[in-house]
């Protein structure tokens, strides 16, 4: 197991006030982004605990509603020790869960809304069906971003506008493609996992207008043959 306070070091950000979008994900040695469509089944319990770290250091977890499902989230708790350490520096227990959805296809009795420490953020756009804004109202707080489809600057405006300005984004390739054409991307945390994959598994980004965005290696952190690499925005 790596060290939590080393990993607590190595990925804090020097200044709390100033917003970050930091997004995390992991991909095999061949860059397929999933194993039998889960990215679960790339990972290892040292990949998860930087995972859980990253997800301490923040404010709020962003991701799309196609990763909600697809990777079957439930409420956005932390362990109890992760708890205590936030509430000691003066942050709430749990992140807030923001969810982006266009078509808000999601269940309001959904254990995401109902057993959620922290109420959760919906962000749609106006076009969203009506009916289903006002269902979900009753769980979170349902903010449209955008007229026809969800503009990810302002998505990210309001969760900054809210306090939340330490962003963690979890996913999905479709979000972080929307976030590296809007040039929002401040940090990339990106496990290689040891195994080669193949198949039709898709890339860490889908969709998006075509972008290069320069970044630079911040750290390697390795566990067995893992390797957890950070890059942060090139100034």
């Amino acid at each position: 197991m790596l060290d939590t306070e080393e990993l607590v070091l190595r990925y804090a950000v020097p200044d709390r006030e100033v917003p970050h979008l930091r997004v995390n994900f992991i991909t095999s040695l061949d860059g397929a982004a999933t194993h039998e469509g889960l990215s679960g089944g790339l990972n290892n319990p040292d990949d998860k605990q930087v995972f859980d770290t990253l997800r301490m250091l923040s404010d709020v977890v962003l991701l799309g509603a196609g990763t909600l499902r697809q990777e079957g989230y439930g409420a956005l708790t932390l362990e109890p020790a992760a708890a205590r350490w936030r509430t000691a520096r003066r942050l709430p227990a749990h992140p807030t869960l923001a969810i982006v959805s266009a078509r808000l296809d999601l269940d309001p009795q959904s254990p995401v809304f109902t057993r959620a420490p922290a109420r959760p953020l919906v962000l749609t756009h106006a076009g969203a069906p009506p009916w289903r804004r006002r269902a979900l109202a009753a769980v979170a707080d349902v903010v449209v971003c955008g007229g026809e489809a969800v503009d990810p600057a302002r998505a990210v405006a309001e969760l900054t506008r809210r306090g939340l300005g330490q962003v963690l984004c979890e996913g999905g390739p479709h979000l972080l493609g929307t976030l590296i054409a809007a040039d929002l991307v401040d940090e990339l945390c990106l496990t290689l996992s040891p195994v080669l994959e193949g198949g039709r598994a898709g890339r860490i980004t889908a969709g998006g207008a075509q972008a290069t965005r320069a970044m630079r290696l911040a750290h390697v952190l390795t566990a067995g043959d893992m390797l957890m690499l950070r890059y942060l925005r090139a100034r």
